[in-house]
Order: C-alpha cells, then structure tokens, then sequence
C-alpha cells in the first residue's frame, strides 16, 4: 500500500510545495494531495519518476519513513529552531529546515545505537547556565552574558589563547554540527531536541574560517541562552534584542577580555585594519569583529571606530579580509566518523543501509551533509570478484 506521509516528509524535505511536485512529475495538484492523503496510489510511471527525484528506491514510498519508523517526528519542535528573521516568514523554508533535522535526527539514533558516546558537556553547561541565571536574577544581562561566556569557554576546555579547532570542540562536547545550503539569507541555525540532543546547522555558502567560527559561537549563544525560548512566534523587536544577545556571547565568548586586552596594547594603530592582521591568525575572528570587540572595551574611541570602518570600505576588506584565504575552513566530522566506525568495524554496509532505509547514496548524502564519494568508496569495498586468493590446494 503507497504510504503518504513518507510521500510528504520527502516532498517537504526537497522544499517542494504540492504544486511545485505536481509540475515536476507531471500530474495535477490535486492528484499529490490525494496520494499523501490516502485517496489514490500514483501509477507506477509516476512512482518512478518520484523515485528519481527523490533519490530512493521504488519500495521507499509502500512503507513508512524513517521518521515514523523511529517514532521521533516529534523530537524537534519547530518553536525551538533558531532562525534568522528572513526565514522565519518563509512557511515552506521553515518547514523543510525542521523536516530534514528530524530525518538528521532520526537517521543518527539509528545508526548509533551501538555507539557510546562521552559525557554530553553541553547539556551538563546549560543545566550550570540555568542554574547560574536562577541564582543571579539581579546581576545586569549584560554581566550574566559575559560570566556565562567565560563559564562555556572553560568546560568545552577551548584554549585561552585560540579559537583553533573550535568546530572539533563543539563536537566534542556533544554537539552534532551539520553543514548543509540553507539559502542566502541564513548563515547558521541551532536548536536543542527534545532529548537534549544539540544541534547546529552552518550553511555552505562560501565563508571565511574566521566568520564560521563567530556563527558557531553565536549559535552556541543560543543553545545556552535561550533554551525554551518559542523562535517561531517571537515578535521583531524580541528577535533582534535575542539576536543581540547571541552576538554579545560570540564576541565574550571568542575574544575573552584579559587576554584580548594584551594583545591591543601591541598593536601599532588601533584605528588601521591591517594592525590587527596578526590578532585575526591567532584568535581566528574576522578583523571587523576584532574592532567591534575593541571599541566595546573602549580600546577603540568612537572617533577611530568610524576611521577603522571606513578603512574597511577603502580596502575592500569587506568582501574579502587578509587571511581569508589562507586560514582553512574547518568541517564538521563527527557523523562521518560515526559512520567511518561503524562500517569498519561491520556493524553496517552503505548497502545493507540504503536497502534497509530504501533509498540511494544520494539521499544518505543529502541528509547527512556528506559527500557521496565517502559512502562510494565503502560500496567498492563491499564489492569482490572471485579470485585465486579464495582457492585453496589440498595436499
């Protein structure tokens, strides 16, 4: 029997509205809303066309999905994604971000069943945040911000001097940080599950390593600073000050204000963007983030603020800032060395996975961020032609 809401999940996850998929198979509107609901089962031909759209087998549609499978549709809820503002209004956007975290969500719970994982530092900082919020309700937000910053960069156990491999820190410490396009308009978004799972979403649009590490600490921000907080109904001006709010963690957060403060005391003018060159290799956090830093520590009088700017603008470094191309961007790994593991040891194949799931490489690399050539290889190595080495004489 042609299952609908597998039809449904997938068509939402490929952010495509019923109108968009009916062009694409060729039938009517009307017609995909009756397949998803129950009313008719498409023709085979459609089927197949379906199929290759969607990157999965045939059978994929007669069954139930992984979300339903997993009975975990319901472990991200849309209220707890952290958007920016131009995608909140985007209905069909919103909903595809949320599906395809769930199928994220669902397929790791799979595959990880027989993994065990260290001690989830996230979880146990936000529950001392909470703690710490709850114990100091009068301290000004500003402060508390600032004393949480300190407080996360010292459990993640990040250096006090770098941001270098601030990515593998953040996995390390329980985060599961997923790289995938999400638009021009959105460079990262975070959410917690509802089994306290973190997520982190970066988008792949081309950025320097400095301004990924400052969205992963903004996102960061968000998971420790606004845990419950419903994202999806929050007005523009509670948005912007959350977002505020965010950034002010990043900028706490990578650039700790003892250590930073040392470093300005060298630089030869504090007004000049090319001065900060040096602090931009060592912290990894873009030259205009170093002066917003600065001149918020009144390192910078208002006066050279402005000069720094418009220095900025003159130099063209708004595009493109010294170093940009030369420090290397970092990428997320923990799933595909969750994956690495698991087919190396021979809890699973790519084939016996994509069989079970129904579906084809491409999907597996749609939904895990992962590049196809990675599950390829593991499938050339499953595949043996008989040879002399598995013939044996008898003596």
């Amino acid at each position: 029997m042609f299952i609908g809401k597998s039809l449904t999940n997938i068509r939402i996850l490929h952010e495509f509205s019923r109108a968009q998929l009916a062009k694409e198979i060729g039938v009517t509107e009307q017609a995909v809303w009756q397949y998803e609901n129950g009313y008719v089962s498409p023709k085979l031909e459609i089927v197949n066309k379906m199929k290759s759209l969607f990157k999965v087998k045939s059978s994929y549609f007669y069954r139930n999905d992984l979300l339903e499978n997993g009975n975990l549709a319901d472990n991200i809820r849309i209220q707890s994604i952290a958007y920016r503002s131009e995608t909140i209004n985007s209905t069909i956007k919103t909903q595809s971000e949320l599906v395809h975290v769930k199928f994220l969500d669902a397929f790791i719970k799979k595959i990880a069943k027989k993994i065990k994982y260290p001690p989830n530092i996230l979880l146990g900082l936000r529950r001392k945040v909470i703690k710490f919020l709850n114990s100091n309700q009068d301290l000004d937000r500003e402060e508390q911000i600032k004393a949480i910053a300190i407080l996360a960069r010292d459990e993640i156990r990040l250096p006090h001097n770098t941001n270098k491999n601030l990515l593998f820190y953040l996995e390390k410490a329980g985060a599961f940080v997923f790289e995938k396009s999400i638009g021009d308009t959105i460079d990262a978004y975070s959410l917690w599950t509802e089994d306290d799972y973190p997520y982190i979403v970066i988008g792949t649009i081309k950025k320097s390593a400095a301004r990924r590490n400052f969205d992963l600490a903004h996102e960061l921000g968000h998971l420790l600073l606004h845990y419950k907080v419903e994202f999806n109904i929050l007005d523009k001006q509670t948005y912007k000050k959350i977002e505020e709010e965010a950034n002010l963690f990043a900028s706490e957060f990578l650039l700790p204000e003892e250590e930073f403060r040392k470093d300005c005391l060298n630089l030869i003018k504090v007004s000049n963007p090319d001065s900060y060159i040096d602090l931009k290799m060592k912290w990894m956090v873009s030259l205009q983030a170093l002066a917003m830093r600065a001149n918020k520590l009144e390192i910078l009088t208002h006066q050279q603020f402005r000069y720094f700017f418009m220095s900025i603008n003159k130099k063209g470094y708004r595009k493109i800032e010294p170093l940009d191309n030369d420090i290397p961007i970092e990428r997320p790994m923990k799933i595909q060395s969750i994956l690495q593991l698991l087919f190396e040891k021979g809890e699973y194949s790519v084939s016996s996975l994509i069989d079970d799931l129904k579906v084809d490489i491409g999907f597996l690399s749609l939904i895990t961020g992962i590049n196809e050539a990675f599950f390829e290889k593991y499938v050339d190595t499953e595949q043996r032609s008989f040879s002399v080495s598995d013939i044996r004489i008898v003596k």
